[in-house]
């Protein structure tokens, strides 16, 4: 019981600040709303990329126009997708940042969050037509800024922008248009004077950066803020760490990936975004760390690697009650689901079960690791599966036959991690069915002995 106290007592008040926190609520839902641009696009990253020499031949020897084979029009869905990213994101941070802080029009909120983006970002991009020839710079959007590197830049103007036209709004410094006018028109007049003013102090705030040693925001956001905290969160320590505090969290009955992934995953999709651009572009790949080596080398079956578990719980376990939990629970544990087991087992507040529960997801981090940062197992290439692949085809279609066989390994390794755990509780579950299995003898021996004979009706 102490132990359940203790955790019990430093968790909750944790998990509820986070699960009220407007901000990563914001960043939350953003990320959300997302992802199924980013899984749609990765799949043409993928099937553009995908490792077998003779399909890549084959893409770019089938000619559609005489500049342009099957390989480069293949590129087309990723870029409008994957390498927009940014763009998605800055709207979607206003669009869901205004209902934290009470405004209704949710729409204009994204607009003014996605337009401030726009205002701070370099208007310029660097060329140069030819080795030799000095670079000039052309005015364009820099798509350098749309993808991974304009993330926290764009989370950061969002809940400022957004947090100036809220204020503005709130204070009533709005135009009212008189009654019969239509619904649309009156909003649109409502937000000119907010936005108005969110859009001059962003701009005020873009002159102060360009006249800084920065040049300009995004320069300023990135070198202070982004690169620093994607390196610090690309380590192994920091993932390892993230999975203890989950497992922690479910431990006491709360979604634990909820509450760490809302502040992990912008920094995780960040390094995911950098890997996917090399995998793209035919280069080295940079990050070990990233969201598809923490989603599917992590953890199997779901928060805990419970699928290690299931396997363990139908081989080696006897009692009927974990026997049947097994049977229906490991269907949805080979596609990362573990609710029937987390509280059918339960995992839930079940001492027995702590200890392997939080150490198989971080010894899966760290021997997952380091055997990527030794070459032998190629690193994650940053196409983002859907978080529902099942083991061995997200190991092959992310890090090929090598991760597959990684991930089995580490399957494995968390079957034996389990197994004195489980087994102990098997022992236990077993003693309690055999005791209820005999009191149900003795109760139905009784039953016969009664005769019924001498009853006098």
């Amino acid at each position: 019981m102490k132990t359940m106290d203790v955790f019990e007592k430093r968790l909750m008040p944790l998990a509820e600040m986070i699960g009220k926190n407007k901000y990563l609520l914001t960043m939350r839902d953003s990320f959300a709303m997302v992802m199924p641009i980013l899984i749609i696009g990765s799949m043409f990253t993928l099937l553009r990329n995908f490792p077998i020499p003779a399909w890549i031949d084959f893409l770019k020897t089938t000619m559609v126009q005489p500049d342009e084979s099957l390989f480069s029009l293949l590129a087309i869905p990723s870029a409008c997708t994957v390498s927009l990213m940014a763009i998605f994101l800055a709207f979607n941070i206003g669009y869901n940042f205004a209902e934290h802080i009470g405004i209704k029009d949710r729409a204009s909120a994204g607009i003014v969050s996605l337009v401030s983006w726009f205002i701070l970002m370099p208007q310029v991009t660097e060329f140069s037509p030819e080795e030799g020839v000095e670079p000039f710079l052309v005015d364009s959007i820099p798509l350098a800024w749309t993808g991974a590197k304009g993330v926290f830049i764009a989370m950061i103007v969002g809940f400022f922008a957004v947090g100036v036209f809220g204020y503005i709004i709130k204070k009533d410094w709005t135009i009212k248009m008189p009654e019969g006018v239509p619904p649309t028109v009156a909003r649109a007049f409502s937000a000119l004077i907010p936005m108005t003013v969110a859009f001059t102090v962003v701009w005020l705030v873009g002159i102060v950066f360009i006249i800084s040693p920065w040049g300009n925001a995004f320069n300023f956001i990135y070198a202070i803020l982004q690169a620093p905290l994607t390196s610090l969160g690309g380590t192994v320590w920091a993932l390892a760490f993230s999975y203890a505090l989950a497992s922690g969290f479910w431990f006491i009955g709360i979604h634990g990936s909820s509450v760490t992934g809302s502040i992990y995953t912008p920094i995780l999709t960040a390094l995911s975004l950098e890997n996917q651009a090399a995998f793209a572009a035919g280069a080295a790949l940079p990050n070990i760390v990233n969201r598809e080596f923490e989603t599917f080398f992590a953890t199997f079956g779901g928060g805990g690697s419970t699928l290690s578990l299931l396997i363990a719980m139908l081989l080696f376990c006897n009692s009927k009650r974990i026997k049947d939990l097994a049977k229906i629970s490991v269907a949805p544990g080979i596609f990362g689901i573990n609710e029937p087991i987390i509280f059918g087992l339960p995992i839930v507040l079940n001492p027995v079960m702590l200890i392997p529960f939080i150490l198989t997801p971080v010894v899966n981090i760290i021997i997952a690791y380091f055997i990527m940062d030794l070459g032998l197992v190629p690193l994650c290439n940053g196409v983002m599966l859907p978080w529902t692949t099942p083991p061995l085809v997200s190991g092959f279609l992310l890090s090929g036959w090598q991760g597959a066989v990684l991930q089995l390994f580490l399957i494995i390794l968390g079957i034996f991690i389990y197994l004195p755990f489980i087994k102990t509780l098997d022992k236990e579950y077993l003693k309690e069915e055999t005791a209820a299995s005999k009191e149900s003898t003795t109760e139905l021996e009784d039953f016969d002995s009664i005769d019924l004979d001498s009853v006098v009706l």
